[in-house]
Order: C-alpha cells, then structure tokens, then sequence
C-alpha cells in the first residue's frame, strides 16, 4: 500500500450470493477490487445530497456499482428544465418528488441496494445525525451555504465526503476529510476560507451548465467514492481536480490545510454567512421593492417608467419583458452605464429573480438615483403573475 493509498473506509459484507457474482463479475475479475472489494460496496452506507445535476449520475453509478445503502437528501420536484442534464429523471416525472423519482431509476437499476429517503431540506439541527449513519457523503449541491453546512456537519460526524462543483464548461472535484489518517486532515474551508461576495460567483440556473458536464464530475465523484470504500489508488484528498470540457483537460492542484484554519466545534447560520444578497442589496430593497403586479398597474395607469433588464444578453434572447432595456448588471456595477440612464422618470430594475437586481439597486442608490426600485422575484414572477405566454428558464 503506497503512502497515498488510504486504508479502506467500509468493512467487507459476509458473502455475495450467486447472483450478484454474476451480477458483478466485471468487477470481481478486476484484481484491485476482487470479491473483497465488492463485498465491501455491498457493506457500504453512500449518502448522495441532492438528487440534481450531480447526483443524478453519481446515484445511478452507486447503485450499478453494487453500494448496499444508499441515503438521498432532496426535497425538490421534477422540473422540465433538470431534465437537460438529471438523467435520473424523465418526462413522466415531471411534479413530481425528485427523491421518490432517484429512487425508482435505482431499483430497476439494481434492486438489491438498499434506498432510504430524505425528503427535508439539510439544516444545522439534522446534518451531523444524518451524516452519523452514513460511511461517506457526496455532496452534489449548487450553492454555497450547504456546502459549508456539509463541511462543517461531515468535520463533526467524522466523515469523509467527496465533494464536487460545475458551471457552465468547468467542473471540480476533491475529497474532504478533516479526521483522515497519517495527518492527512483537510476540510473544504483549506480550499475555499470565505464564501464569495453574493452575486460574485452565477448558480447553474444564472450562468447555466452543459448537461454532459454532470457526467462527467459525477462519474469522477462516484471513482473517489469507490476508491475511499475499498481503499485502492490515489485519492483525490489534498488535491482539487479541475475539468475544462471545452479544452479537454483534466489537472490537478496539491491542496494544503490552512494552518490559520479555526477548529470547526459547531454549526452556524449557513445563509447569513454566505449572504445570499449583500448586506447592500438587502438595504437598497427594504421599500423600493415592488411586485409584478404593482408594475403591470403602473403600465396600464400609462405611466412613464424605465424597465431595466440587468440580466446578460443570452437571457435577454429568451425572454424580455415588453418595454425594456437591457443593461448588464455588471456595467452598472462599474459605473460605465450610469449615464446611459434615465434621469426624468422612475426606474424600475429586473433580472431572472430578484439577486442581481438587489445588487444593481444598491449601486444605483449610492450613485444618486433615490427614487429607484427592482422588481420582486424579477422576470419569473412576471411570467408567473402578469403573462403567462412567456417562456421561463
């Protein structure tokens, strides 16, 4: 066992009956995993967060690999637009629980693993119970505050989880675990210290994703997984691994624990620390907040407003609201568009949901436009309230 290998993660079960010898052959003729390998996937307890993008791969491998137990945090539904890249759903789907859906792909997948279902949101008073069942996490999420919050929650139940991220052509993929051995430790807060500034870093539903992207990081996470169950290979702890679809290349970067890193000894308020909107944003929004159908009146009254559309010009493509003008956040942010608005009559801001027009809110504010609001829940709650012909994204 070279000095990189860890030992492995999860006892072996009894025996394998005769089906799953045949069931699993291909694997058993592997020396690395063997019999020995496979019986202790069949012991092991995976529990996937988020039956999305990531997850949905990452499950169906789990499964077909044989891991016995596998634990599934989702509360979601089937929405169309997921189907463009979690292929664990389909059309007939559709409204319904993503939890109850991952599971009926894994059963006819491999009836023999084992499915317990989690259909609650990930909070600070049920993460380290739930992580205490479970022989590893994989993590699939899309946004800060729960990545944080399955750090922390995995450094206090004492497990190791993979843990990976997409956007766009990019993806990334390491493995936290603060109690490894031989002083191995290191934790997500080694690689990522603070959460960016909000409106810094686009969710996949701002900045969109290529759906072959989650095949790709999935099948990369669920490799680790296997690798840290039966303990062969190199793991990816202590290195980050980064995807470039569109340059077709893999590398990885040594990761080191941050000696100035503070012990992490209980959970906190995950959306606080991460500020979902700024503290800015929020201010800006506190009475210059108004509703779809607030602005439709406004419109239909024949008064003279001025619809700014801060979303980016692929968004605009898909749908605008009649009227508008588009004007990318990021150039009001800078400055370099503040001229280009109107000075004689209300402004009224949007984007997809609300973030970004917070944001943009905040920046006009402090450049003299008092008057100005943004519109709560931006062109979704449009579409959703006032004009329903509208496609949404």
């Amino acid at each position: 066992m070279s000095s990189a290998t860890l030992p492995p993660l999860v006892e072996p079960a009894a025996e394998l009956t005769k089906d799953e010898v045949a069931r699993y052959s291909r694997h058993l003729i592997i020396p690395d995993v063997g019999v020995d390998g496979q019986k202790r996937l069949k012991n092991a307890k995976v529990l996937v967060i988020g039956a999305g993008g990531l997850g949905s791969p990452a499950l169906l491998y789990l499964a077909a690999a044989g891991v016995g137990t596998l634990g599934i945090v989702e509360f979601d539904e089937v929405d169309s637009s997921n189907l463009q890249r979690q292929i664990i759903h389909g059309e007939s789907d559709i409204g319904r629980s993503k939890a109850d859906s991952a599971r009926d792909s894994i059963v006819e997948i491999n009836s023999h693993v084992t499915v317990h279902l989690h259909k609650i949101r990930l909070e600070p008073d049920n993460a380290v119970d739930l992580f205490r069942q479970y022989d590893l996490i994989v993590d699939g999420t899309d946004n800060f505050a729960t990545r944080y919050l399955v750090n922390d929650a995995a450094v206090l139940a004492g497990k190791p989880y993979v843990w990976g991220s997409i956007y766009r052509f990019e993806g990334q993929v390491s493995v936290f675990w603060e109690d490894a051995p031989d002083g191995r430790g290191i934790n997500y807060r080694d690689l990522y210290p603070e959460a960016p500034p909000p409106g810094m870093v686009p969710s996949c539903a701002e900045g969109g994703v290529l759906g072959v992207l989650c095949a790709s990081i999935g099948s990369v996470m669920v490799t680790e997984a296997i690798k840290l169950i039966t303990g062969i290979g190199e793991s990816l702890l202590g290195r980050l691994m980064v995807y470039d679809a569109l340059d077709m290349n893999y590398r990885t970067i040594k990761l080191r624990r941050d000696p100035a890193r503070e012990p992490i000894t209980e959970l906190i308020d995950y959306d606080a620390f991460c500020g979902v909107v700024s503290e800015e944003g929020q201010a800006a929004a506190i009475g210059s907040t108004i509703t779809a159908r607030e602005l439709k009146d406004m419109l239909d009254a024949g008064k003279d407003v001025a619809i700014i559309d801060v979303r980016e010009p692929v968004e605009w493509d898909i749908v605008r609201i009649e009227g508008a003008t588009l004007i990318p956040k990021d150039r009001i942010l800078s400055g370099e568009a503040l001229a280009e608005l109107p000075q004689n009559r209300p402004i009224v801001l949007h984007c997809k949901s609300g973030v970004r027009s917070a944001e943009a809110l905040a920046a006009l504010k402090q450049a003299g436009f008092s008057d100005a609001t943004h519109l709560q829940g931006g062109i979704l709650a449009w579409a959703n309230q006032i004009d329903p012909s509208l496609p949404v994204y």
